[in-house]
């Protein structure tokens, strides 16, 4: 499985752009990357979250479709809460392998700033079970508690928490399509108001604007440069309860180790051979325990791992070089599929000053909710 294009909108508060229009911007730019027609185009998917609720539109496959003159093409919306854009890109990759796809393309895509950010906040505890909901909790909230868990079992500070912020402002001040793309240091992070103990307001993505493209195909075509195709080798979902009361343990997030395994079974990759990571810190508590999950390193090791520059630019592997979720923005139905685009980049040495020199392998780890949902893509240079 190729991706043969990859587009990215800037990330942010948009205001003078609809979610039609950065869905015609990620979608025409992504097949003009990929040098594809819109004639071409047998599958559409689109990643969102939040567009029935915060938009009053629930039919963006046809919308995307008509906006981007592609017909008769099969288009649908993919939702799976923050999980939406990797589940979108999960669903394509299986179309293609059964046959009912050749070419297709994948949006992720949402409009959240037009909201008020109460409005925004009820709009994702949408993802949530019924009981969190009726209990008054917050994602901030929900995360809140796995992090204060950890913190009791492996003895974590506030800022051992803060270094995460710290690296990927770091990182997004490279990246001009970042929602924030400035450093920030650690006094900034630790001063800023505490919304759910022990994360601060900087321990927590934004709410944000933009979209992201990737265009998929079963083989590559004569016309395309073999240096700028990158591979799919491993394209993993899995699922575990909704409901924090369910789950095994608060110190991990068990859909994501389940989908890493089988990941890293179908690439014939191990852990050690990854060269760049996208992964999931919509809270930096997430992203600890998401380099633990993923085997970057043992449980209860992350934050020391991060404050170390293990997972710096320059580092042993350099993780959310995009600027993550935290600085370069959490627009939902996005990410996922960002994250690949930042990954095909890197691939292909096209990721400018954040570029890791010699990158052949990277994992992209896209989580909905809780982890409810988690979605793992493993990427190789061909």
């Amino acid at each position: 499985m190729l991706i043969t294009g990859a587009y990215q909108t800037k990330f942010g508060e948009l205001w003078d752009k609809s979610l039609s229009d950065l869905i015609f911007e990620a979608g025409s730019n992504a097949m003009k990357d990929a040098g594809v027609k819109p004639a071409e185009v047998d599958l559409v998917l689109v990643g969102n979250m939040l567009s029935g609720q915060l938009e009053g539109q629930e039919h963006l496959g046809a919308v995307a479709a008509e906006a981007l003159g592609i017909n008769q093409a099969a288009a649908m919306r993919v939702e799976a809460a923050c999980a939406s854009g990797g589940v979108a890109v999960n669903q394509a990759v299986n179309a293609i392998k059964a046959g009912a796809a050749k070419t297709a393309l994948v949006i992720g895509a949402e409009k959240m700033t037009d909201k008020s950010s109460g409005e925004v906040a009820l709009s994702l505890m949408g993802a949530a079970s019924e009981a969190e909901r009726q209990a008054g909790l917050t994602f901030v909230g929900l995360y809140g508690l796995m992090a204060r868990v950890y913190f009791d079992r492996f003895g974590l500070k506030k800022d051992d928490l803060a270094h995460v912020a710290v690296k990927n402002h770091r990182h997004a001040s490279l990246n001009p399509k970042a929602q924030y793309p400035y450093a920030v240091d650690l006094e900034t992070v630790l001063k800023s108001s505490c919304v759910a103990s022990p994360l601060h307001l900087f321990d927590c993505a934004p709410i944000t604007d933009g979209a992201a493209a990737v265009v998929i195909q079963n083989r590559r075509s004569t016309s395309h440069d073999q240096k700028r195709v990158v591979a799919i080798a491993a394209s993993q979902v899995a699922t575990d309860s909704v409901s924090l009361t369910k789950r095994q343990s608060l110190v991990e997030i068990g859909a994501t180790k389940t989908a890493v395994k089988k990941a890293y079974l179908e690439a014939g990759v191990e852990a050690s051979e990854v060269d760049v990571a996208e992964v999931h810190d919509c809270f930096s508590i997430a992203e600890i325990m998401a380099v633990e999950d993923l085997g970057f390193c043992k449980k209860g090791e992350g934050a020391k791992a991060i404050k170390r520059g293990e997972f710096d630019f320059g580092g042993r592997l350099p993780v959310n070089l995009s600027g993550g979720l935290k600085a370069c923005g959490h627009p939902v139905g996005a990410t996922g599929v960002k994250q690949v685009v930042e990954l095909a980049l890197q691939l292909r040495g096209e990721a400018g000053e954040r570029q890791v020199k010699g990158a052949k392998v990277g994992l992209a780890h896209n989580v909905g909710g809780s982890g409810g949902t988690a979605v793992v893509h493993l990427l190789k240079k061909i």
